[in-house]
């Protein structure tokens, strides 16, 4: 098998197995807080789980910009297995917390040594064919989206059957084996020796640097915005499926399958537009899947029931699937080499961003708009990033050429 092929399939089992740690809490954190960590106000349950949850958000925005400049210095590898280890480490460790504070500084440390997504996009972005690159990032988004379906599914059947501390401890040692898969069997054909040679500067002068690229700044723009728009209802989902069932019966399967559906199919389909992206080109793809996203979103906010919601979500994630691994190809395109990890990095810091800020939007806009009206305004928001890429990138590929 070629070496970007083997690179590709353990950076994939190792992003599945990264994102299904990440996920696996999701379900129970609030009552982790309740239960183990001795917490009873419910008022003070909800802020100190929305602040937990958002801490890694944080710190990772903050940080992803000096690993992605220290990878392009010293090599991705490295930097994957920093991330992959450390994660593993500060993982376990939150199964030993005592109090919420314990919790929040060690969610805030993970935010610091995150990145191993990123670090495996940049890795697999460099070793593969520049005429295979689409499929390449359609096939390792769809480890990690198919790690973030099952990732909460698996954490509430585990936190039912051993408790909520067993969980930290076994999503470490998910993390610690996909660390050890990428140390022994990822090859990088990185020289550390020219990259020592070449010009170091700092992260703000690297970052002008990029945004000089008159495509970049546009990429790292459509991140945001795919992110912002696509979290500012998410959180809101159980509502409003408990508003469509009329009741709370099988409230928590049916919000399952809502969210589990838009991943099953972005999983599915994130292969298929990468290699649509190859041969018909990726800007083609990503403005047909901000489009797709944007029109998919518009019948979710007249729903008569929860299966009328389960099909618009399940083609919502169809577009998904070509929207970020689209994204990610097109960056690696318009970066020069030696700078790819950086770029990636101020990528992800992007991502991180959007997705700070969708939940918060959402959640202040909900009391005026309703979610139905949320979903209106993220159908409005891509369909505007849509015409803005189509225009902007052509415009810009003109003024170059």
């Amino acid at each position: 098998m070629q070496r970007w092929k083997v690179n590709l399939a353990v950076l994939w089992i190792g992003n599945f197995l990264v994102m299904a740690g990440m996920t696996m809490i999701t379900p129970f954190l609030a009552l982790y807080l309740k239960k183990d960590l001795g917490m009873t106000n419910e008022h003070a349950i909800g802020i100190w789980a929305g602040l937990i949850f958002a801490a890694n958000f944080v710190t990772s925005f903050m940080f992803q910009p000096l690993w992605g400049k220290l990878s392009d210095r010293y090599g991705r590898k490295i930097m994957l297995l920093r991330s992959g280890f450390g994660m593993a480490f500060v993982m376990t460790l939150m199964g030993f917390a005592q109090t919420p504070w314990h919790l929040l500084a060690l969610r805030m440390a993970n935010g610091v040594i995150s990145g191993y997504s990123p670090a495996a996009v940049s890795l697999v972005s460099a070793s593969t064919p520049k005429d295979r690159m689409g499929f390449a990032m359609g096939t390792l988004q769809s480890g990690g989206t198919a790690g973030v379906i099952l990732g909460p599914l698996i954490g509430g059947w585990m936190a039912d059957s051993f408790g909520f501390r067993p969980i930290f401890y076994i999503t470490g040692t998910l993390m610690f084996i996909a660390s050890v898969l990428s140390w022994v069997m990822v090859r990088e054909n990185f020289d550390r020796t020219a990259a020592a040679r070449a010009p170091q500067m700092s992260i703000i002068k690297g970052f002008q640097e990029l945004m000089v690229i008159p495509q970049i700044p546009v990429l790292l723009s459509i991140t945001l915005l795919i992110q912002f728009a696509m979290l500012s209802p998410m959180a809101l989902i159980p509502l409003y499926v408990e508003k469509l069932l009329g009741s709370t019966h099988n409230l928590v399967l049916w919000a399952g399958f809502v969210g589990a559906v838009t991943g099953l199919s972005n999983m599915l389909f994130s292969p298929l537009l990468g290699w649509l992206g190859d041969r018909i080109g990726a800007k083609t793809i990503l403005v047909i899947s901000l489009a797709g996203t944007a029109v998919m979103f518009v019948p979710q906010a007249f729903a008569g029931s929860v299966g009328e919601l389960l099909v618009y979500r399940f083609l919502l994630g169809c577009f998904m699937g070509g929207l970020i691994p689209t994204v990610n190809a097109l960056l690696r395109k318009y970066t020069p080499d030696g700078k790819e990890s950086r770029a990636f990095g101020f990528n992800g810091s992007a991502l991180a961003l959007g997705n700070m800020l969708g939940p918060v939007t959402g959640g202040i806009l909900s009391g005026s708009i309703g979610i139905e009206g949320l979903f209106l305004v993220s159908a409005a928001l891509l369909m505007a990033t849509g015409v803005w890429t189509f225009v902007t990138l052509r415009r810009r590929e003109r003024a170059a050429a």
